[in-house]
C-alpha cells in the first residue's frame, strides 16, 4: 500500500501531491524550451485551482514564486519575474521594536493619554474640542466599567479627565455621560447576537 506517511513531505501542502509531481517532472526535463512550456502549464493549473489568489496583489508573481519554492529552487526556467532566493525565504524577520513609553493610567490605556494631548492642543473656541473632550470622558467611563465592573459617577470621570490633563482641560459637566445600565444592556444584546450567529454558522 502507498501511504502518505511513507511519501516525501510536500513543500507546499495546500497545492496537493499531484501539483508537486508536476513540478518534480518539469524540474527533470532536460530541454529548456519544454521546461518553460511545462512551467507555464503548471502556473495555469495552480491558478485555476486557487481562484482566491486572484484577489491577491501581484497574483502571477506569487504563483511563480510558489512554483520555484515547490521545486526547492532547482527549476531552471525563464520566469517573467525575478526568481526568489532561498536565502531570503529562510531569513528571520527583523525584530519589531516594542513601545517603551510608560502608561500613566493603565486601566484607561495609552490611547486616552494621546487623545487628551490632542484635545489640549485644540483651540478652546473650537467646537471639535468640546466634542472630543466629551467623547474621551465617555470612553473613560466605559473603560472603568469594563475593568472594574462597578458603577462610577460622571463627576469622578470628569475630575479624572481634568486631573490627567494637568487642569488644562475644563469639562462641561451639564452633559451626562453614557448610561451604565443602557451600556450593559447593549453589550449583552451584542454578545447574545454574536453567540447566536456562531451557533448558526457551525
Amino acid at each position: 500500500m502507498d501511504y502518505n506517511t511513507q511519501r516525501n513531505q510536500l513543500i507546499m501542502p495546500e497545492y496537493g501531491r499531484n501539483i508537486q509531481k508536476m513540478v518534480d517532472y518539469a524540474t527533470e526535463i532536460k530541454d529548456k524550451e519544454k521546461r518553460n512550456k511545462a512551467a507555464k502549464v503548471i502556473i495555469k493549473v495552480i491558478g485555476n485551482l486557487n481562484p482566491h489568489l486572484r484577489d491577491v496583489a501581484d497574483f502571477k508573481h506569487k504563483l511563480w514564486d510558489h512554483l520555484f519554492i515547490m521545486s526547492n529552487f532547482k527549476l531552471d526556467v525563464d520566469s517573467p519575474f525575478e526568481k526568489p532566493k532561498k536565502e531570503t525565504l529562510s531569513e528571520k524577520p527583523k525584530k519589531l521594536s516594542y513601545p517603551q513609553s510608560r502608561i500613566k493610567y493603565r486601566h484607561y490605556g495609552k490611547i486616552i493619554e494621546q487623545l487628551i494631548e490632542k484635545a489640549k492642543k485644540l483651540d478652546e473656541k473650537d467646537e471639535k474640542r468640546d466634542l472630543l473632550i466629551h467623547a474621551i470622558a465617555n470612553h473613560m467611563k466605559k473603560s472603568h466599567i469594563n475593568w472594574n465592573k462597578e458603577h462610577v459617577e460622571d463627576n469622578d470621570v470628569f475630575e479624572n479627565l481634568e486631573k490627567f490633563s494637568n487642569n488644562e482641560i475644563k469639562t462641561n459637566r451639564t452633559i451626562p455621560l453614557v448610561n451604565v445600565d443602557e451600556y450593559y444592556r447593549k453589550r449583552k444584546r451584542v454578545n447574545y447576537s454574536n453567540h447566536k450567529n456562531k451557533r448558526r454558522n457551525k
